[in-house]
């Protein structure tokens, strides 16, 4: 490598970011020259957070970068191609020679193919500028529904709860929150959610939305032909890696899209690495910020010759929604062969654990908690 390399960075989401700030705190020597092509009009800001908006927090507050004289970054200028052979990115202001390419490109929110989605009034929960857009479309406005009752969906019909609207979730699954809780700790959660007011449509799929007379959303078709009226509609059924790039380069994608990297997150052009939810490591791609923070961390290393490898992810998970704690770490669903469930159920405070041993029940595996998650830390800790 030369005395200065060109680094290129795909991505300022909250991964991309934290892979330049690794890189920086480790290049003493200043190695790597390192240009940022950032797709939006704003550096990087806290996702995870992105509800606390309709909480008066500002996107200031969110903001998540410092400017470093050492980092080139290229706001509103998104990247439209990669030319392996000339190692150069182009964007429709010019080209970037690299020795080093970085992708971060992150995810995309999947939209069902249901007649009526593309309708105005329809949303998805994926940035400031959606978040902005779904509250100037609430004034006035008196019912909204989210299609998805995961993470991401109680966080957007906690929004559309705080704009003041009669808010539906609409799920799949037979539970809320199905990758996280068990059937019983979707339960407790469904009691909570629904104390809230928020009604719950479980075990049913939007087929259509339909409009009213000014040509905006109005209502949601199910199929089990129920409908349920909805001037505001929020997608939150899930996420694609943003791995358009990748293909037409020619890189190699995993089974189910993304960016197929090793365990050092390296792709199969020796150049080009990828972090966060457009990798795919060994094949899997992982949707939340915690392995992605340990892939930039990877990458970051390995650039100034070091040797790390993904240490796995940790899919553990301790939030609050709608005012509930919840919280699921290790086996959360008992997959584990001959495993066993202690589970323990307190309507009266509102409270459900599960937690998942071995067979001889001397290990911990895994749990779930629902409504008190005071014990997270210790039992997370505890796994194994």
């Amino acid at each position: 490598m030369s005395e200065r390399s060109d680094l290129v960075v795909i991505g300022n989401g909250m991964v991309g970011q934290r892979f330049v700030e690794a890189l920086r705190a480790r290049d003493q020597q200043r190695r790597w020259r390192v240009t940022v092509l950032a797709e939006e009009d704003r550096p990087a800001y806290d996702r995870v957070r992105l509800s606390a908006f309709f909480d008066g927090v500002s996107a200031e507050e969110l903001n998540l970068h410092t400017p470093d004289e050492g980092v080139e970054l290229r706001l509103g200028e998104p990247a439209v191609g990669i030319d392996r052979a000339r190692r150069v990115v182009t964007t429709a202001a010019g080209e970037y020679p690299y020795d080093a390419l970085v992708l971060a490109t992150g995810s995309y929110p999947f939209v069902p193919p249901v007649d009526g989605a593309d309708l105005p009034g329809v949303f998805v929960y994926r940035t400031l500028d959606d978040l902005g857009a779904i509250r100037e479309h609430a004034r006035g406005r008196r019912t909204g529904a989210v299609i998805g009752g995961g993470l991401l969906g109680l966080e957007a019909a906690n929004a559309l709860r705080l704009l003041g609207l009669t808010t539906h979730v609409v799920e799949f699954a037979p539970r809320l929150m199905p990758v996280q809780v068990d059937e019983a700790g979707g339960a407790m959660l469904r009691r909570y959610v629904e104390e809230l007011g928020v009604a719950t449509h479980l075990g049913v799929a939007t087929s259509a939305l339909h409009p009213g007379p000014d040509g905006t959303v109005a209502a949601l078709e199910l199929s089990d032909g129920g409908t349920v009226d909805a001037e505001l509609v929020v997608v939150a059924a899930g996420i694609r890696p943003r791995d358009e790039l990748a293909r037409a380069a020619g890189l190699t994608l995993g089974p189910r899209g993304g960016v197929l990297v090793d365990a050092a997150c390296r792709s199969d052009d020796e150049r080009i690495w990828a972090v966060g939810e457009c990798a795919a490591v060994d094949g899997t791609c992982h949707g939340l910020v915690a392995p992605g923070y340990a892939m930039a961390e990877v990458v970051a290393d390995r650039l100034l010759g070091g040797s790390a490898t993904f240490p796995g992810a940790d899919t553990a998970t301790k939030l609050k929604l709608l005012g509930v704690d919840v919280a699921s770490f290790g086996d959360a669903h008992g997959v584990t062969p001959g495993c066993l469930d202690v589970t323990f159920t307190d309507p009266a405070t509102r409270t459900y654990a599960k937690l998942v041993l071995s067979d001889d029940a001397r290990t911990l595996l895994g749990g779930v908690l629902v409504g008190d998650a005071s014990a997270y830390p210790t039992l997370r800790a505890s796994v194994g």
